[in-house]
């Protein structure tokens, strides 16, 4: 089986994070967020996975390379020159994914999930349509497009953001298609979910499969760390002994094992602490992710942030509110960063009392 990954976007909302890297690349909980997905996708018997990218192909490539023979996968790349919407790259990989007529996933590259992929391919199979796309339930329908379906999950209609109670099933970006659905897709800027999809529904080849668990688009600062301790909280559920305990630890925390950890220290929860960290004594963390290198020094207050690699935090500094640190940079002693949004190789010496981005 073959898998499309789209990926193609320049990953602005994840910025400063992805002035360093492309954001699939960026690590998620210790490993590149496209990796979960293609992991996942190879436990389900996927051999090739294809990813729709227009930024940085080169980079990918390079970085991909090694989890590609690691994996014993193929991984291939289907380059946009210009941005193709969310259907148009189904047409551009049109070649790769339609050689062996099986039926063939298709994913956002910001979602994180538990992936169950098996149980999607089971229930395609089952109703024997051109599609099926995931969704999941949300507590506020009118933000967002709702998925209605009858009871076997035939999709009847989409409503964008309702004003009346329709449903609470949103979609999910994760589908299966079989290689037909190609035919319905020209080779230009197209949306799948406003152009084909009402299409596929009036013609009922389109089912909804209910995601069991956790869901979260990781595609901004705020969002990923969110998704950071939703992931967590289910690696706690499944007893996974990756997580880290100890006196200090506030379940759930992910700590690198190259990381160290000094005194009296009080990590967690929701916390991820990245290769070659330091971590000196009397630091508080809660709420949020260092990458690797980062330096954390005595008595600092990190919360609801994320850390970008190779910075520094000062003694006594507070970083919190949904700030992003970029790669290195260096917060001094005691200075206070509320919600900043600070771009790679700076050094921050006086406080950043509302949020601001910082050039």
């Amino acid at each position: 089986m073959k898998a499309l990954i789209l990926v193609g976007g320049f990953g602005t909302r994840l910025r400063p994070l992805t002035l360093t890297l492309p954001k699939p690349l960026v690590p998620f909980s210790n490993q590149a967020i496209v990796m979960h997905q293609i992991e996942a996708l190879v436990a389900a018997g996927v051999t090739e996975v294809i990813l729709a990218v227009n930024y940085q192909p080169d980079r990918m490539s390079a970085f991909l390379k090694g989890a590609a023979d690691k994996l014993g996968i193929k991984i291939s790349y289907s380059r946009e020159t210009s941005p193709l919407g969310t259907a148009g790259p189904l047409a551009l990989a049109r070649d790769l994914l339609s050689t062996d007529g099986d039926p063939f996933f298709v994913l956002n590259s910001d979602v994180s999930c538990r992936f169950p992929f098996n149980d999607l391919l089971k229930f395609h199979r089952a109703h024997g349509k051109e599609g099926t796309i995931m969704v999941t339930k949300v507590e506020e329908p009118s933000k967002y497009g709702v998925v209605v379906a009858d009871k076997s999950g035939c999709i009847q209609r989409f409503v964008e953001k309702p004003k009346k109670f329709v449903g609470n099933k949103i979609n999910a970006g994760i589908y299966i298609f079989n290689p037909s659905i190609l035919e319905r897709i020209e080779l230009r800027p197209t949306s799948i979910e406003k152009e084909i999809f009402p299409v596929m529904a009036e013609a009922k080849q389109l089912y909804a499969m209910e995601l069991e668990g956790f869901w979260m688009d990781v595609g901004q600062p705020k969002d990923f760390l969110s998704g950071t301790g939703l992931y967590l909280n289910s690696l706690l559920e499944d007893g996974d002994t990756s997580l880290a305990s100890g006196d200090h630890i506030v379940s759930p925390v992910l700590v690198h094992e190259s990381a160290t950890i000094g005194k009296g220290c009080i990590i967690g929860p929701n916390v991820v602490v990245g290769p070659d960290c330091v971590i000196e004594d009397g630091v508080r963390l809660r709420d949020c992710t260092l990458m690797s290198g980062v330096v954390v020094h005595d008595n600092a207050f990190v919360q609801r942030s994320i850390i970008g690699w190779d910075s520094t935090i000062g003694r006594w500094a507070r970083i919190e509110n949904v700030s992003v640190l970029g790669e290195d940079v260096h917060v001094d002693e005691e200075v206070y960063v509320n919600g900043g949004r600070i771009l790679p190789h700076k050094t921050i010496s006086s406080s950043v009392p509302e949020p601001a981005i910082i050039m």
